[in-house]
């Protein structure tokens, strides 16, 4: 009995051994492999050997975190859905809604991030391809917006872009390199912050403004993290840049849809060049979000040029508040 129990373990083993040697040569032929090396033997050994030895050298925990970073998104973009008739439609629809909501008050990526992981893309594909669909959105904004744009306190609207841009490449390179669990525990304390200083702002600037004086430094650091927050993820930027500016310079919302629009661009252009170079854009569902996303952000410029300064504020305190509200459930509801 003992004979016969302990073949019965090797079989198993053995199975356990072949199907693991075959899933193993299914990568090699899936990452085409043998149609590059026309099938050559020893090519293959001695890639296999590099490989080994890449991993032996001081260099070895940085390339097993590049190779395994690549393969968990080649492996998750096999994973993702075909796209269909209605997910189109549903990425157009969301990138319309998230175009006029980035030129009204910000916080687009909250209509196109949820639309796209409902339709089965993993959340930082989904970020960074919601990045890339909304950026022609907020140039349109912007452009929309470009004879309106001046100053903020003082300060002329070529260094805000450049430390955006210069940070927005900062933040985009966190996202890829950096899990985005503990940025997601912290996205609705910065939204709560948000919605406090867009309700209270005034009087708090009046109060603020009476005590402390703001200089310019102060403004470019707050510009830094916006940058930073920006590439990283996005979520709710406009309403933080609307929250701040008004704290910090003292300006209406009404007042910041030239400055914010073009931060928001600048930022969300200096995201594409990193995501798209780190192929975690999933097109089909871009390309529809972003044709949306024109046309939302142009309907909501020119809406915006319309609306009263208590119209946006109402709408900027009802947005802030139901974003915030959905991010703590996110992060800490059951």
């Amino acid at each position: 009995m003992k004979t016969r129990s302990d073949m019965r373990g090797w079989q198993i083993k053995r199975r356990e051994r072949t199907r693991q040697l075959i899933e193993l040569g299914g990568l090699v032929v899936k990452a085409e492999l043998v149609e590059l090396t026309d099938d050559d033997r020893a090519l293959l050994y001695g890639a296999f050997l590099w490989m080994a030895d890449k991993l032996r050298s001081d260099q070895g925990d940085h390339a097993a975190a590049l190779w395994k970073r690549r393969g968990k998104r080649a492996f998750e973009a096999e994973a993702l859905p075909d796209s269909g008739p209605s997910a189109i439609f549903v990425a157009a629809g969301a990138g319309m809604l998230g175009g006029a909501m980035n030129a009204l008050a910000g916080g687009g990526t909250f209509a196109t991030l949820p639309a796209l992981i409902a339709l089965g893309l993993p959340a930082n594909i989904a970020n960074a391809t919601s990045n890339v669909a909304l950026l022609p959105g907020a140039g349109t904004s912007a452009w929309a917006y470009r004879n309106e744009l001046g100053p903020v306190a003082g300060i002329s609207v070529r260094p805000l872009a450049a430390l955006t841009f210069v940070f927005g490449l900062v933040g985009s390179l966190l996202l890829v390199l950096t899990p985005t669990e503990t940025f997601d525990i912290l996205i609705p304390w910065l939204l709560l912050f948000a919605f406090a200083v867009t309700a209270f702002g005034k009087r708090a600037a009046d109060w603020l403004h009476a005590r402390v004086t703001i200089g310019r430094p102060t403004l470019l650091a707050a510009q830094v993290l916006l940058g930073i927050y920006g590439g990283y993820f996005g979520g709710g930027v406009g309403l933080i840049t609307t929250a701040l500016y008004g704290l910090l310079a003292n300006i209406r919302p009404r007042e910041l849809f030239a400055i914010r629009t073009t931060m928001l661009a600048v930022a969300n252009l200096a995201a594409a060049f990193i995501f798209i170079g780190f192929a975690m854009v999933w097109w089909w569902a871009c390309v529809p979000m972003l044709l949306g996303s024109i046309a939302g952000g142009w309907f909501g410029a020119l809406i915006g040029k319309r609306l009263s300064h208590r119209a946006v504020r109402v709408w900027t305190l009802l947005l802030t508040g139901f974003t915030t509200i959905i991010f703590f459930v996110r992060a800490y509801g059951a």
